[in-house]
């Protein structure tokens, strides 16, 4: 599938018929693998010269937001598909393939009346897709929430045994806990773990002999359990700091294990059931910003096209996709199309000559604007 298009149009000096003959077999001679196709632009109200020149300086600008939303729920499918490991599928627009809206574009009169001024046409799709755009701001928001909290999660499961989270490495039996006794969780760097096994029961006095158990190790560190009595263990924390032991504040309980299960079972849920949400409706959302999209390309190009040839109007709309190679060679085409007097105008220097509408970087004798589809 191409994805950068022109849209161009050319004027017509004798039928547009005749024109687009000779548009078809300049492009089939002298550049056969360039795709070309009409873009039909039904009669739209002209309205005044100001109001045009009017909207033609917000044309530019609300081109931009609209194909970078576009764009933005596009990376968005695209992510979503990646983290779903589904296989990238070729989105639509309507039912048919994007590029195929694009070159078989038909206006939706019942969407957008033809009889409606151009600036409320304009008004009216920049308003829906600035929704859409919110929309997804809220959504992605609330998606990113979530995976948030589920990071956070995982990474006290799996970080340094210094900061993670310990509830799914102690076990109760690991824990002795009553009136006298204590159990604490201490840190050991792992070279230092003889040092630990040698010291434990002597760094304060009411320590069980042989206590210390060695529960996990990870690259870093080793987690040893230790008992003794519980008027002892702030000592035994002061003790143990000033060896370069680590003793980690735990406490078991079975509630709280379970509260934190089910917590972590419903983020995944949630993450989930958001993901699925969240692709469906950049799925959908993905085609009503296109089909404005191209609504808002083909008023730009009549108003355009307006103000560059004059009325009544008169002019040939088609799309193009020239590979890098040949564009040169198409610019050429087109050129020779629009007339002698015309293309010599556009192509003078000097400062009365006329700069491009809509703002395009580049002048042409004709009317040209680049879609890029990703």
């Amino acid at each position: 599938m191409a994805t950068r298009y022109w849209i161009v149009s050319l004027p017509v000096q004798s039928s547009p018929t005749s024109l687009w003959s000779r548009l078809q077999e300049s492009i089939s001679k002298n550049s056969f693998d360039t795709p070309l196709y009409r873009f039909n632009i039904p009669n739209l109200r002209v309205g005044t010269l100001d109001s045009l020149l009017a909207l033609s300086d917000d044309l530019l600008k609300s081109n931009t937001f609209i194909e970078g939303c576009s764009h933005k729920i596009r990376r968005q499918i695209e992510d979503l598909e990646k983290a779903s490991g589904i296989v990238a599928s070729s989105l639509t627009v309507d039912g048919v393939p994007v590029d195929s809206y694009l070159t078989k574009f038909v206006w939706d009169e019942a969407k957008y009346p033809t009889m409606s001024p151009l600036k409320e046409i304009v008004d009216g799709i920049h308003v829906q897709v600035a929704k859409i755009d919110d929309d997804l701001k809220v959504r992605i928001a609330e998606y990113n929430n979530v995976r948030s909290q589920l990071n956070t999660i995982n990474r006290k499961q799996t970080g340094s045994l210094a900061v993670r989270d310990l509830s799914n490495l102690v076990k109760p039996e690991d824990i002795v806990s009553s009136e006298h006794l204590v159990t604490l969780i201490a840190v050991v760097p792992k070279y230092s773990q003889k040092d630990w096994l040698s010291c434990y029961e002597t760094l304060t006095t009411y320590v069980v002999p042989r206590s210390s158990k060695n529960l996990h190790e990870d690259n870093e560190y080793a987690l040893y359990t230790v008992t003794l009595f519980n008027r002892d263990a702030d000592n035994f924390r002061i003790k143990a700091r000033e060896r370069g032991f680590q003793i980690r504040d735990f406490e078991y309980n079975s509630e709280t294990q379970e509260s934190r299960k089910q917590e972590l079972e419903k983020l995944m849920q949630d993450q989930e059931s958001l993901k699925n949400s969240l692709l469906q409706w950049c799925y959908t959302s993905y085609g009503e910003v296109f089909t404005s999209w191209m609504h808002f390309c083909a008023v730009r190009l009549f108003a355009e096209s307006i103000l560059r040839y004059g009325l009544p109007p008169s002019f040939l709309s088609v799309v193009l996709s020239p590979s890098v190679k040949s564009e040169k060679k198409v610019r050429t085409i087109l050129e020779s199309l629009c007339g002698t007097s015309n293309s010599t105008f556009w192509k003078t220097d000097d400062e009365g000559s006329m700069g491009g509408l809509g703002g395009e970087a580049d002048a042409h004798p004709y009317v040209s604007f680049t879609i890029n589809l990703v």
